[in-house]
This record gives structure tokens, C-alpha cells and sequence, in this order.
């Protein structure tokens, strides 16, 4: 439930570049999360009065503005046999993972670990990042496939899906599947507070430049992220419709968002206003989404993460998106 994070009710004529916006696009993405009301059946040029009558617009009770970030799906290469060139494995949910929360609402969680495995001595927190990389799951059968390249498979983990294009051209469309439960740490972060960047001087591109200049050095920095993303991979027919998010349902670049649950439930529409953003057309992003998604860094009633797609521009895209930003949540009339 939202509670009094979203208490203040405001007209859909208020919330500037409402009009202006492309509801029918929101709707497409809507379609994905109900069944409820026809929707599906509904003309695109009925899509904003739909919205208007079935939905009340609330803002946030807080004054101050919030802030978005991108993300995407990255795109990487992979064998299903290791070799010299792919000696990287790719994990499955291990079967003795124990998690002490819901996956769904895995960001609004302040425990120290979340995730535990069964020993001689009791329950004991999963296997760090390290420990893993170090060969903690070797000869266990865990292993989906393999991958070429240690910081690509990193930035899925932060992501949370990838596509993986197969040495014998075919693909596999990989979804999250757990995590060890460990906290999240922003390398990113690390070294701004190092002083080898400065704030807002780092993006994606910079820091995979950086963990590529010395792979030891690299290896190193990635580890002090101890939490660690198990994988399973999508069927044929739900991978062909594109990646999923926790809510179990298709992504839709530039509509889907990522939210905190504990505020923000899944499948809720949501008013997205950053002035300093540029969208497609080059004006400030104002723009209907659909919470179809969590991430591990996505915590507070005003945090979201804009969902571009797949592949290197999705991704440079994303990487540049850090943005102060207003949500209004648009929940159904009773």
C-alpha cells in the first residue's frame, strides 16, 4: 500500500506535460500487468480518458523531489561449455539458498544479509560475491552456461537480466532469479568516496573503462559488491516478448520503471516529471509509467529507475540518467 507517502490528491490537468504525453504508450505497458476493466480492448485513443476515469492522481506528501536512474538489459556472449574463452559461469538459483524476504520487496530491506544457507553450525549468511568467484559453488551443478568477459557479467548482475548470444548463434534470455542476500555496494560510489573521480563524473562507459585498465585491480573493486544475482532462463515463448521484471511480466523500454514496492505497489501507474531529463523528442521527461519492477538500490516513495532496453545505447543511455525527479501515483477509483 502506499499509506501517507502519496496522500495529496491533484488533477490530471495540474501535472504538467500530462496532456502532452503519449498515453496510449502507457497503456500497451498497462495491458502487460491487469486483466481488470477490458484493457486490452480498449482503443489507443481512448487510452488518456481511460486513465482519467479509472484512475485518481495523488502526489507525493513530501515537498522535496525525488530521483530516477536508467537501466537496461545488457547484451553479452556465452557458451554453454567452458572454455579458455568462456571461463566465466553463470549461476542458477543454488537449492540451498534461504531467503528471509519476499523477492518482490528485496530493496526495502535494511538487514545485513537476507540470505542464508543450512550448515553443521545452523543457518550462516550465503556465500559472498568473493567467495563465489573463488569457486564456493564449483561441482555443484549450478552453472546455466558460461560467459567470456568478468565485468559484462558483473553489469548484468547490477541490472538484474541479460540477453546472451550463444557461440552457436542462438540466444538465451536470462531473468533474475535470487540474490545471495548480501547488501548492495555502488563501486561507483567506492571511488568517489576514494577521490579518484568526481561526484557525478563517473558513468557507466568510465567505470568499465576503469575495471578493464587492470583486471586484478578491477576484480578487486567488483568483490567489495558482495551481494551476488542467480539466473534462470526464459522460455522461448515469454523470451521472445523481452525482459521481465519482478512483477513477471514483460518490460516496455521508456514505460516500464522500477520502484519500491513497500510504496509503490506493482502494476501501479505513475506520473514521472524530471525537467532535467530530455526524452525522445528532446523536451524534459514527463511521462506515464507502469511499476513493473524492483532493484536492489530502489529505496524511499520518490525513487525510480527508468527502464530503457537492451543492448549498448539502452545502456549508455541509462548510465547518463541520474536525475532529480517528481512522482505522482495514479490509483484506482473505488
Amino acid at each position: 500500500m502506499t499509506g501517507p507517502a502519496y496522500a495529496t490528491p491533484c488533477s490530471f490537468a495540474g501535472l504538467d506535460g500530462w496532456a502532452e504525453d503519449d498515453h496510449a504508450a502507457a497503456l500497451r505497458a498497462l495491458v502487460n500487468s491487469t486483466i481488470r476493466d477490458g484493457v486490452a480492448r480498449l482503443q489507443e485513443d481512448e487510452a488518456r480518458g481511460y486513465f482519467e476515469s479509472a484512475f485518481n492522481a495523488f502526489a507525493a506528501a513530501a515537498d522535496t523531489p525525488g530521483f530516477v536512474t536508467g537501466y537496461y538489459e545488457p547484451e553479452l556472449r556465452g557458451s554453454m561449455t567452458k572454455s579458455p574463452r568462456f571461463p566465466f559461469p553463470i549461476y542458477g538459483r543454488p537449492p540451498d539458498l534461504v531467503t528471509t524476504i519476499v523477492e518482490t520487496h528485496r530493496a526495502a530491506h535494511n538487514e545485513s544479509h537476507t540470505g542464508f544457507r543450512l550448515t553443521s553450525d545452523g543457518m550462516v549468511p550465503y556465500f559472498t560475491r568473493a567467495e563465489i568467484e573463488a569457486g564456493a559453488l564449483d561441482g555443484r551443478g549450478h552453472v546455466l552456461l558460461y560467459t567470456d568477459d568478468l565485468v559484462d557479467l558483473f553489469f548484468m548482475h547490477v541490472q538484474g537480466s541479460g540477453l546472451v548470444h550463444l557461440d552457436d548463434g542462438s540466444s538465451l534470455r536470462l531473468t533474475y532469479a535470487g540474490k545471495n542476500g548480501h547488501p548492495y555496494t555502488s563501486i561507483a560510489r567506492v571511488l568517489v568516496d576514494r577521490g579518484e573521480f568526481e561526484a557525478g563524473g563517473i558513468d557507466m562507459s568510465t567505470l568499465k573503462a576503469w575495471l578493464r585498465a587492470d583486471p586484478d585491480r578491477g576484480k578487486a573493486l567488483m568483490r567489495l559488491n558482495q551481494s551476488y544475482i542467480f539466473f534462470s532462463v526464459l522460455p522461448g515463448g515469454e523470451a521472445a516478448r523481452g525482459p521481465h521484471g519482478a512483477e513477471g511480466v514483460p518490460l516496455t523500454p521508456g514505460r516500464s520503471l522500477a520502484v519500491d514496492p513497500t510504496y509503490i505497489p506493482l502494476g501501479t501507474p505513475v506520473f514521472v516529471t524530471a525537467p532535467d531529463l530530455a526524452g525522445d523528442d528532446g523536451r524534459p521527461f514527463r511521462r506515464l509509467m507502469i511499476a513493473q519492477d524492483v532493484g536492489s538500490a530502489i529505496r524511499g516513495p520518490q525513487r525510480g529507475d527508468i527502464f530503457f532496453g537492451t543492448g549498448e545505447a539502452a545502456g549508455a543511455l541509462s548510465g547518463r540518467t541520474r536525475h532529480a525527479a517528481r512522482f505522482h501515483v495514479l490509483m484506482r477509483k473505488r
